[in-house]
Order: structure tokens, then C-alpha cells, then sequence
């Protein structure tokens, strides 16, 4: 059987390519993809550990069955309900508009809007910094931003919420993720989007490579996604 692997950030860097396509055995699992897939591009063998897989925008365990033509999503660590909620979770290579989505978040029952910008610094770690470049898996990207605000509002009694993150080479300056809470009172609003903002570093697919200002640049670590029946067993902090 035929499985497309889908490639992002740093492994997609590291191939030179988008996707490849493996010719498995049948009742192949995801482990028997990663040996193949390290077998025939040995090169991904040091990052397998950091790895994880999703299958039809979902995460997948090791001993999860594949088949023919399914296309594995080979997720880096990632460096992030019932309502209409059209335009109000996006992932976008244009620029954000911040007036559009405190427009579309703000409700006359709510006495505060939390606003938070994710801006291009100019250093990290002690260089200097002269671009950022982001890269995503758009699709999943914009149902995990889903997820977290479903998970904002069991939380805390908002009213609504949203999420907007850019992708593609960014200016030192420019806008790359806003977040947009509003809710009655400011201490929901702002612990809100607080929570919202560490939550899309550590489940939502986009990564970020900072381009040095020596010409050099790599790809920021960030949070690996722990498979299904690890986050199922893993105690809470």
C-alpha cells in the first residue's frame, strides 16, 4: 500500500522536500513507518525521538494501524465550540488585522477585551535577528486553535474568543499571532488569553526559524507533542 508522508519545518528543511511517498506492507502501523522512513532517509534517524504523527488532523500512537492512502502528517515539536466562529481561528501568510478580529470577539455583554500580540523581536539569545520565518500545517493548525478555546472556555465564563497567526518570512516589527478574548470581567479576559497564548506554543503545528543577521538561521525548539497514550497517562503539573 501507498503513504504519502507530509513534511514541515525542520524535517522538510532537512529532506528537501514537502512530502514523500513509502510503498508499505499491509496492517502497517506508524512504528513500521518510522523504521522505514528513517531506513530510507536516514538523515531523520537523530530527531525520530522529537517526532510524532497525526493521521486526518489528529494525533496518532505508535501502534496505530495505516492504510492505503493515508497521508501521515510527521509533526515537529511545535515551537504553539458550537459557535459560528467563521474567520475567528485562522492561519494566514497576509498580514493580521487586529481592528477585524477585536470586531469580531467584542460582545455588549462584555466589559473587557484582551488583546495579545505576537511581534518579530530583533534578537534571541544573543544574536541578532533580521527575519523570522513561519511554517504550518494550516489545516490542523486552525482545528487545534479550535481546541484551545474550547478548552478556554470550560475554564472561564467568556464570551468569545479568537485566534489569528501569521506564517511566511516576517519583518523584525511585524505581527505574527493575535489573540482576542473577551469576557465580562478583565481578570477572565486577561487569564484567558494568557492561557490560550502557552497553550497554541505547545499543540497547534507552526514552527519558527529566526534568520541571523550573520546570514545563518535554525529552526527554534520548541514543545513535542506527546502522542495519545502518553498524554493520556501523564499526571497533571
Amino acid at each position: 500500500m501507498k503513504i504519502t508522508v507530509q513534511l514541515f519545518a525542520g524535517v522538510s528543511e532537512l529532506l528537501g522536500k514537502r512530502h514523500v511517498t513509502l510503498d508499505m506492507a499491509e496492517g502497517a502501523t506508524v512504528s513500521l513507518l518510522w523504521d522505514q522512513l528513517t531506513s530510507e532517509y536516514p538523515r531523520v534517524t537523530p530527531f525520530l525521538s522529537s517526532l510524532v504523527c497525526a493521521i486526518d488532523e489528529e494525533f496518532v500512537s505508535s501502534e496505530h494501524p495505516l492504510r492505503d492512502g493515508d497521508e501521515v502528517a510527521i509533526i515537529p515539536p511545535i515551537s504553539g465550540g458550537g459557535d459560528d466562529d467563521e474567520g475567528l481561528f485562522r492561519v494566514t501568510s497576509e498580514p493580521l488585522d487586529q481592528e477585524a478580529l477585536l470586531a469580531a470577539v467584542r460582545r455588549d455583554e462584555s466589559g473587557a477585551v484582551a488583546l495579545f500580540y505576537g511581534v518579530a523581536r530583533n534578537h534571541s539569545d544573543g544574536r541578532q535577528v533580521r527575519a523570522l520565518e513561519y511554517d504550518a500545517y494550516p489545516s490542523m493548525a486552525e482545528k487545534k486553535l479550535r481546541e484551545v478555546a474550547d478548552e478556554v472556555r470550560e475554564r472561564w465564563p467568556i464570551s468569545c474568543i479568537g485566534v489569528l497567526h501569521r506564517t511566511g518570512r516576517l519583518a523584525i516589527g511585524e505581527t505574527s499571532l493575535l489573540v482576542a478574548v473577551s469576557a465580562p470581567h478583565r481578570k477572565e479576559a486577561f487569564a484567558a488569553c494568557e492561557y490560550a497564548v502557552d497553550r497554541i506554543k505547545q499543540i497547534v503545528p507552526v514552527w519558527k526559524k529566526e534568520l541571523w543577521e550573520d546570514g545563518d538561521g535554525d529552526w527554534v525548539a520548541g514543545y513535542k507533542v506527546l502522542p495519545p497514550e502518553e498524554a493520556r497517562t501523564r499526571p497533571e503539573a
